[in-house]
């Protein structure tokens, strides 16, 4: 499935150098223009991302990609660049705001990893960019869980292409026409979900890492309203699941049925 979103606008349009971080974005434009044409995301939910894939992380150090992924966690993933001047630091935003609003912590309870899209970025930009975005998550003790990596073209693309995320670069424009999504990957490295947008909504990453992880995190409460849930790709969020629903509702009443009868049954018993 190929997805193509008004946000795509911004990587073109927006021609001011848009803050590290920056929480009052204003976001315009519906119109995609001719040369968006071919820049979208096509969808391969279930996936296997290749992990021997190497890449340098924000210290310099080249590292295989299943490094984050040898911890039973979920790994939520962005494709950017770090000298983006405008549609990648929206979607980072995005993301920091609705992990902020999680009780779940980056390096406790799921990783964060992004990669830069542009082969000639270095780890001196990547460390730049990951300083910025710890300051505004402001909870040091997630510190261990951001990894900003870069890598050389050809790794790049084939993560691009695994992902199915499309891109190019505008040499009039002097950036990258890219889309602005998010992955939820699962602890062994399948793709679980895409997340469009640059806003995330905090209750849907909650429920896209709680999925991801099948059960290693969150309580058993919330394990049973994940059960009630089902993710909506049209809404590009989790909605109340009515089979499942109605499921729980005809066990209800089968305990709440046998609580009745059984006492009944046991004192004719005895009789």
């Amino acid at each position: 499935m190929r997805v193509l979103w008004p946000a795509l606008v911004l990587a073109v349009v927006l021609t001011p150098q848009a803050p590290a971080y920056d929480t009052k974005v204003l976001v315009t434009g519906h119109e995609l223009p001719k040369e968006l044409s071919n820049v979208g995301v096509e969808e391969h939910l279930g996936a296997a991302l290749d992990l021997s894939l190497s890449f340098t992380d924000e210290t310099g150090a080249t590292i295989p990609l299943g490094t984050f992924f040898n911890k039973g966690k979920p790994v939520l993933m962005a494709m950017v660049y770090y000298t983006c001047p405008s549609l990648c630091n929206y979607h980072l935003n995005g993301l920091t705001n609705a992990m902020r609003e999680l009780k779940w912590t980056t390096g406790q309870d799921f990783e964060l990893v992004a990669v830069s899209m542009n082969s000639k970025e270095t780890p001196d930009l990547a460390i730049k960019k990951k300083a910025n975005y710890l300051q505004a998550y402001d909870r040091h003790q997630g510190d261990s869980g951001w990894h900003f990596l870069v890598g050389s073209t050809e790794n790049v693309q084939r993560l691009a292409d695994q992902f199915g995320f499309k891109f190019h670069w505008l040499e009039e424009k002097q950036q990258f026409a890219h889309a602005s999504v998010a992955y939820v990957v699962t602890p062994d490295g399948k793709i679980s979900r895409y997340l469009h947008g640059i806003q995330i909504d905090p209750g849907t990453l909650k429920l896209s890492l709680l999925e991801a992880s099948g059960g290693k995190i969150g309580s058993v409460l919330e394990q049973a309203v994940m059960f009630c849930f089902q993710f909506d790709p049209v809404k590009n969020k989790y909605t109340l699941y009515a089979w499942n629903i109605m499921r729980i509702g005809g066990l209800l009443m089968v305990l709440l049925l046998a609580a009745l009868f059984i006492p009944i049954w046991w004192r004719e018993r005895r009789t």
